[in-house]
């Protein structure tokens, strides 16, 4: 089995364990469920250079990243240094996220918050704009093209965006299809973890004008991103790079400046 079907199937099976315990009209009278949501998409539009900075303690490939994690410290410093938007991991046996992280760092910081994780049912959907967030990510890899529409339409009657998740071709094609307008182009291959910033440049020109696309994985200098900005990206989800520097805050300005 590999590594992204595990995590599927953790997923699913505390998915149903949420569920009992939170049923969905709990999260819809959640307080932040009621809260307007703020523009992800169009933080990402904005003029300049457009980081969506991670806030993430480990990985599957990677192990633990981080030591000293607070989230609403990091998050906080994001927002600070200028970050379009923060991305909150929030599966908790591989990356030991919880949606707690997420709703912590909500009541901190005004800019857009994504879910980062591993979604797959409307009931995600819910608990994403329960504990705060703006948009969710949706990976078209484990996604059937009938699911990845039905979501990606729930998220804009919900007022909030979807970040579909590309690595292929093919995967860009159901994406255009199910009418995503954020599409992110993942440099890293989910079934290898090999990573190679060659995946995005290839694919970037693929993507409609009209859509907004968001380079993921392996971005680790200011050199890296300016290869994608020549190619005309101006928006990237950074995580590893900045969770392992000493101050996540300040090297994020480093990468904006």
């Amino acid at each position: 089995m590999s590594t992204l079907q595990a995590i599927v199937d953790h997923a699913a099976h505390e998915l149903e364990a949420r569920r009992r315990l939170r049923p969905l009209r709990q999260l819809t009278e959640a307080p932040l469920f009621a809260r307007p949501r703020r523009d992800f998409a169009a933080a990402l539009r904005a003029p300049g250079r457009r980081i969506v900075a991670e806030v993430k303690r480990a990985s599957p490939s990677l192990g633990r990243i981080r030591d000293d994690f607070d989230p609403v410290a990091i998050a906080t410093g994001y927002a600070a240094a200028g970050a379009a938007a923060i991305s909150v991991l929030t599966e908790g046996r591989f990356f030991e996220g919880s949606l707690d992280d997420l709703a912590a760092v909500r009541e901190h910081v005004d800019v857009p918050l994504l879910r980062k994780d591993f979604l797959f049912e409307p009931y995600q959907v819910y608990e994403a704009r329960a504990a705060g967030a703006d948009a969710f990510l949706l990976i078209a890899a484990i996604l059937p093209a009938e699911i990845l529409r039905e979501l990606v339409a729930l998220g804009r009657e919900m007022e909030m965006t979807a970040l579909v998740e590309i690595h292929t071709a093919q995967q860009l094609e159901r994406a255009l299809a199910a009418e995503a307008t954020v599409i992110g182009i993942n440099n890293r291959d989910l079934d290898t973890f090999v990573t190679r910033l060659e995946t995005g440049l290839e694919l970037v020109g693929s993507v409609p004008p009209e859509r907004t696309v968001v380079i993921e994985s392996g971005l680790k200098t200011g050199a890296d991103i300016a290869r994608f900005e020549a190619a005309g990206v101006r928006a990237f989800l950074i995580g590893e790079t900045l969770m392992r520097a000493p101050d996540p805050g300040v090297a994020l300005r480093g990468l904006l400046a």
